[in-house]
């Protein structure tokens, strides 16, 4: 019940993390859009206000020509006195160049203008060159110390000859163009930096200069801005947090900055996260009840556990005992299981006598029927057919193979112990698959089944010649006696990149049940335990073969595909040459 309550509380409480940063992020990037829309609406303004100039001072050009040449400076005088629209939208200054850039007329008398060349400026030398209405990044002015800006609209002939400009200039003070700053009561602000003249546009003042922008590293907000991140977070020096976003206005060189103060995501976040927080206590209260409803169920039912538990049948070499304290529940449950492992150590002491009383017994008249088969071999009691020396030959190969096998059924406990010695040695794989199918074909006739080998000549592995003998002998007289009649087993061997050499006994059969996979190298187990089959050996077998791999530096295994494959992976030769070399 700890553990259940325990694991709803910290999800819960891992989820409300995950909510409230999930919120204050999503809250966040709505504050960081909201300040990027302010900044993209100042500068769009900025903008149609230096169009609306740009399109009035070039519709004013194209009345200053008669169509070949500029009009006579009485009449373009004149016309400069009847522009009281354009005057507005330029405080009033407005002038007439020609073609060289020389200041001809003007509506407003400025001491040594007329007649002052003004083609090395380079706004001029931009109008000159693209004929198009443009405009001069802001100039400051050398006796004001204002900010102005310079507009030229081309005056051409028919025929796209340069006549010359019709010019207007602006006081930025005083123009009307730029967005009033924004300062609301919730503190977002709205500045202009120009970063031509390093000058804060949005703070000038009629008939005072310029301000200056602040030295690097005097305001974080700023530097944020001029630094090419068009939005972030950043902290200023008193600790307060600002949400920024910022946009650029190439024709100009301005930087649009607008902020907000972080705690305008960090409110409603929290509030809508209260709201949520109350909902999760809510809903907690009654996973926690049924967390206590279902633990107390539970205990109750452990009495008919510890009868499951009696039935138990997996393998464990453990001998730890339960200590039968506690609740009643408890103790049948200990009880139980301390009675399984009393049943299992006695059954592994009972297996271990058989082991070793069988082979014993075995031994003993399996040497005589050797010794005799030896001697008819040999001619010491008269010289044998042909067919009945080819018998007693495979009569003899058998009953030495069977007396090996006797052997290593005595050996088992040791090589489990680690004490069985292995000779290792260079193995042509070839051949030592070709003498175990030929070893195993008698009983393949029985069965009627065929033994396919398919190895690859060049194939070589280190190991012991009579222990890898006794595993394919297993593995494939399991194949034979598991295989339909009429069927095929195939020993394969194919090596990997890993320098290991996989041989492969395959047959058609139905493999091994799913639920005894976990148990199927284990001692004494059969997985068709009760049938004849499952008589004719001692569930020895594979967890022989397991012990023998391990020896020579190999593992078993298993796996089903289209019927049974069981493995056996050795150090290749060659790989295990260089690793020495």
């Amino acid at each position: 019940m700890l553990i259940a309550s325990s694991s709803i509380v910290i999800s819960v409480a891992l989820i409300l993390f995950i909510a409230y940063d999930r919120l204050l992020h999503d809250f966040e990037q709505v504050l960081k859009e909201r300040q990027a829309l302010q900044t993209s609406a100042a500068a769009s303004r900025v903008n149609e206000e230096l169009t609306i100039r740009l399109n009035a001072l070039g519709a004013f050009a194209s009345v200053l020509t008669d169509g070949n040449n500029l009009l006579p400076l009485p009449q373009l005088e004149m016309l400069l006195g009847r522009q009281p629209a354009l005057e507005s939208l330029f405080g009033g200054d407005l002038l007439i160049f020609d073609d060289r850039g020389v200041a001809i007329a003007e509506n407003l008398f400025v001491p040594n203008r007329l007649g002052t060349s003004y083609a090395d400026r380079p706004h001029f030398k931009r109008a000159m060159q693209s004929r198009t209405p443009i405009v001069s990044r802001p100039i400051i002015g050398r006796a004001t110390g204002l900010p102005l800006l310079s507009f030229l609209a081309p005056v051409k002939s028919d025929d796209g000859v340069l006549l010359g400009l019709a010019g207007g200039t602006i006081n930025l003070a005083e123009s009307g163009i730029l967005p009033e700053e924004i300062k609301t009561d919730n503190g977002t602000m709205l500045m202009v930096l120009d970063t031509g003249n390093f000058v804060q546009v949005d703070a000038l003042k009629k008939g005072q200069p310029a301000p200056f922008l602040p030295d690097p590293g005097e305001d974080p907000l700023i530097d944020a801005a001029l630094s090419g991140i068009s939005f972030g977070v950043v902290t200023d020096f008193s600790g307060q947090r600002w949400v920024y976003s910022s946009q650029h206005l190439a024709r100009l060189g301005w930087i649009f900055l607008s902020a907000a103060p972080y705690e305008q995501a960090i409110q409603p976040a929290r509030a809508s996260f209260r709201g949520f927080l109350w909902i999760s206590l809510i809903t907690t209260l009654p996973l926690l009840l049924m967390t206590y409803v279902v633990a107390k169920a539970a205990t109750r039912q452990l009495g008919s556990m510890s009868q499951k538990i009696k039935r138990m049948t997996t393998d464990s070499s453990s001998t730890q005992r339960l200590t039968t304290k506690g609740p009643a529940e408890t103790r049948n449950l200990a009880k139980a299981f301390n009675t399984l492992m009393e049943e299992r150590e006695a059954l592994d002491l009972l297996k271990n006598q058989f082991v070793s009383n069988v082979s014993h017994e075995l031994r003993t008249p399996l040497t005589s029927i050797n010794g005799a088969l030896k001697l008819l071999q040999s001619n010491s009691a008269g010289e044998l057919p042909p067919k009945a020396s080819a018998m007693v030959e495979l009569a003899l190969r058998n009953g030495q193979q069977l007396q090996s096998l006797i052997t290593d059924l005595l050996d088992f406990e040791k090589a489990v112990a680690g004490k069985l010695s292995v000779q290792i040695r260079d193995i042509d794989l070839t051949e030592a698959i070709e003498a175990a199918c030929t070893g195993n074909q008698p009983m393949a006739r029985h069965y009627s089944v065929r033994i396919v080998a398919e190895s690859d000549n060049s194939l070589s592995v280190f190991a012991d010649p009579a222990r890898l003998r006794q595993v394919l002998d297993n593995f494939i007289s399991n194949a034979v006696k598991h295989s339909p009649s009429g069927g095929v087993v195939t020993v394969k061997a194919s090596s990997t990149t890993s320098g290991v050499v996989r041989i492969t006994v395959s047959d058609q059969g139905d493999g091994v049940p799913e639920h005894f996979l976990p148990q199927l190298f284990q001692r004494f187990v059969q997985a068709e335990a009760g049938s004849n089959r499952a008589k004719a050996g001692t569930g020895l077998g594979l967890a022989i073969c397991r012990e023998l791999a391990h020896l020579m530096s190999g593992e078993v295994g298993y796996d089903y595909s289209n019927g049974a494959h069981f493995w056996l992976e050795l150090p290749e030769a060659d790989h295990q040459r260089e690793k020495h070399l």
